[in-house]
């Protein structure tokens, strides 16, 4: 709309107002309210107001508004402010707690599904900060404030605590914004924590003590606020977090924070979509001396299909990757192999683009059953893994809240290309899954990577990250506009996927 000035004013220029536009300030062009000055005299050169004009002019136009923003904004930066640094104090004095958390569950590493010591012990945790917070305040254990915990959640090995709604200017009947932090804490075969899932178990669970310790202690907060806190099992084979999906888990979510130990600090990685294929082929025993042209030898399959393959990746994308074993290939060298067996992994960084690999490979499979004469049988034992949707206003305030606590933070991690069952729920619910160092150059999924993982010296970078996240979800709890522009973000990225 057009305002000019009213009262025997006679403006130099007419201001017309938008709601969302271009200023330039100090730092470049950026994304704000704005006025543009339209001359009044016929011919005259349009003009773009700087970033410091564009205040004291709005402010001579609307000065009740505009002020009464002023207010806002410096009341929920204020507000911001008290509840990060109340954040950064517990994650503190919570040190010991954390530290040994990790450290128990370090020390007892469980494959999928099979978490179990990892789980009573989550479970124990939240309930013994139940216990403290009952001891140290008046609260009843039915308190909205209390933490509400449940064990074998939907699966045998997860869990979920969850306390709130607290706070909200606006009355009872306001609905409450949930926010989620997820735990990880299944270890791999033989090499044990080696994806360091004990730090993000430590992380979540010290970034939502850390909200809710502050949330309690602050009188101004805009909405009234849950925290939610799921233990999400079996993320390295059969994703539980897909699991808990189907079973309606995360319905009630408004956002969801987990972070992932790695060689670099990021907030985001562009992590892959991924899906396992299983290959099994069928042929016939015979004696591999006497009678080996009795046989229909399977071994010889998987050998041809995984050299197919390996020559197939000349013609990949750089970007996609197939790398598996064989799995069984046979029982004694003088019987000739009846049966093998192969498991793969396929990745592309877009889920659209995994049937195009997944048709590939399959031809692979197949040429190599037709050559040697077995029957060939194809499954896909698990839902594939999706790649992770980003959430730029999410990305954004980490960046930020990260950088407030002296973390060198890269663009975007180099030569990771990992997967995980966060990028099926980042398609459900907005969500943010940053990387961070450490305290080691060792890579995932290595002997080096299980000893770092166990480290002292990784609890630094563990409760730092914490707190960047708790802070992150502060910033979107004292200003609704956030988590609308959150909102925004993840039906923009999840459209653009899908499409």
């Amino acid at each position: 709309m057009r305002v000019g000035f009213t009262g025997g004013q006679t403006p130099s220029v007419l201001l017309n107002y938008v709601s969302i536009g271009e200023v330039k300030g100090h730092g470049g062009w950026s994304r704000t309210v704005g006025l543009t000055c339209i001359p009044r005299r016929q011919g005259a050169s349009c003009t773009r107001l700087t970033a410091s004009d564009l205040w004291v002019k709005s402010l001579k136009c609307f000065p009740d508004r505009t002020r009464t923003r002023t207010r806002t904004r410096t009341r929920t930066m204020e507000t911001a402010a008290r509840i990060k640094a109340a954040v950064q104090q517990c994650i503190d004095g919570h040190y010991d707690k954390l530290s040994e958390l990790s450290r128990d569950i370090w020390s007892s590493p469980e494959l999928a599904y099979q978490e179990v010591k990892a789980h009573d012990r989550l479970v124990r945790f939240f309930s013994e900060e139940e216990d403290h917070h009952h001891s140290s305040s008046s609260s009843s254990s039915s308190s909205p404030s209390s933490w509400q915990v449940e064990g074998h959640f939907h699966l045998p090995t997860a869990f979920r605590a969850s306390c709130g709604p607290v706070g909200g200017r606006h009355g009872d009947g306001e609905d409450a914004v949930n926010v989620g932090f997820l735990c990880e804490y299944d270890a791999l075969p033989g090499v044990g924590h080696a994806c360091g899932h004990n730090l993000i178990a430590e992380v979540g669970a010290a970034a939502a003590a850390g909200l809710r310790a502050a949330l309690l202690g602050e009188p101004d907060l805009p909405v009234p606020v849950k925290i939610t806190v799921l233990g999400t099992p079996a993320e390295e084979d059969g994703g539980g977090k897909i699991d808990l999906i189907k079973a309606g888990a995360f319905q009630d979510l408004h956002l969801v924070f987990m972070a992932h130990p790695a060689q670099q600090d990021a907030a985001f990685a562009s992590c892959v979509a991924l899906t396992t294929v299983v290959v099994k082929y069928y042929g016939k025993a015979s004696h591999a001396a006497a009678f080996p042209w009795e046989g229909v030898n399977a071994l010889d399959a998987a050998v041809l299909a995984y050299n197919n393959l390996s020559v197939l990746r000349q013609q990949l994308k750089t970007d996609w990757r197939v790398h598996g074993i064989i799995k069984n290939g046979g029982v004694k060298p003088n019987i000739i192999p009846a049966y093998a067996e192969m498991e793969y992994y396929l990745r592309t960084p877009l889920m659209k683009e995994l049937s195009v690999l997944q048709d590939k490979a399959e031809a692979c499979f197949r040429a190599a059953a037709s050559a040697t004469g077995c029957q060939v049988e194809i499954s896909y034992p698990m839902p594939p893994y999706l790649n992770i949707l980003p959430n730029d206003t999410l990305i954004r305030l980490y960046k930020e809240n990260s950088k407030a606590l002296g973390v060198p933070l890269l663009e975007e991690p180099t030569n990771f290309i990992g997967s995980t069952d966060f990028g099926n729920l980042s398609f459900v619910v907005p969500g943010i899954h940053p990387f961070f160092y450490i305290g080691s150059d060792a890579v995932n999924h290595s002997e080096d990577y299980t000893k770092a993982a166990g480290a002292e010296r990784a609890q630094l970078y563990t409760l730092r990250t914490a707190k960047a996240l708790a802070m992150t979800a502060a910033d979107v709890l004292c200003c609704p506009n956030l988590l609308l522009q959150v909102r925004h973000d993840f039906a923009r990225e999840k459209l653009k996927q899908e499409s």
